[in-house]
């Protein structure tokens, strides 16, 4: 009933744990989830499941799972859209669509949320839209979107600049500060 190949849920869920895991560190270095997440089976559970080869979209509904290895995510609705054998573009939408998954072993869990999760395969971009936030191991970004482009390792955060008093929020825990400083002591500004 899946209308892409474990392969292509994997490509989409390896390129999300790269987005999370180095914006939460605040690092350059990008990490691949869990070596057996790939190769796990994808289980999908949903009240109502669509597929419209004519246009091109498979619709999933009602408490949507999904979960491979690690990685859970929750929504409303799944929707993925196939005008080809691969996945062009996938959205997930809920109040919010949670997505979570242990990036490597020693490492705490990625939490992400938003009302929508999208991703771009061929722009390799995911966003984040409508109360986005992003969190492990103390350390959140949280913004009304949070895009993130996957080739040019680009990360923006931005807040919703219709409502008086919106900000991006980053909070780094002083372990993560710490590190940063190589000394032991947190950075001063």
């Amino acid at each position: 009933m899946s209308s892409c190949s474990p392969d292509q849920f994997t490509r989409l869920l390896k390129s999300c744990a790269r987005m999370l895991l180095p914006l939460l560190s605040l690092t350059a270095v990008l990490t691949q989830a869990l070596p057996d997440d790939r190769n796990q089976p994808i289980h999908i559970t949903a009240d109502k499941a669509l597929r419209d080869e004519k246009k091109g979209v498979t619709v999933y509904s009602g408490h949507v799972q999904l979960v491979q290895g690690s990685m859970e995510l929750e929504a409303d609705k799944l929707t993925i859209f196939h005008t080809s054998e691969d996945a062009e573009e996938i959205i997930a939408e809920g109040h919010p669509a949670k997505m979570r998954q242990q990036p490597e072993l020693g490492k705490g869990i990625v939490n992400a949320h938003a009302k929508v999760i999208r991703y771009f395969r061929a722009e390799e971009r995911v966003l984040l839209q409508t109360d986005a936030s992003i969190d492990q191991d103390g350390a959140v970004v949280a913004g009304n979107s949070i895009e993130y482009l996957i080739a040019k390792q680009l990360i923006t955060a931005e807040s919703d600049q219709t409502q008086e008093g919106n900000k991006v929020v980053v909070v780094i825990p002083p372990n993560v500060q710490q590190k940063e400083s190589g000394n032991g002591t947190p950075k001063s500004e």
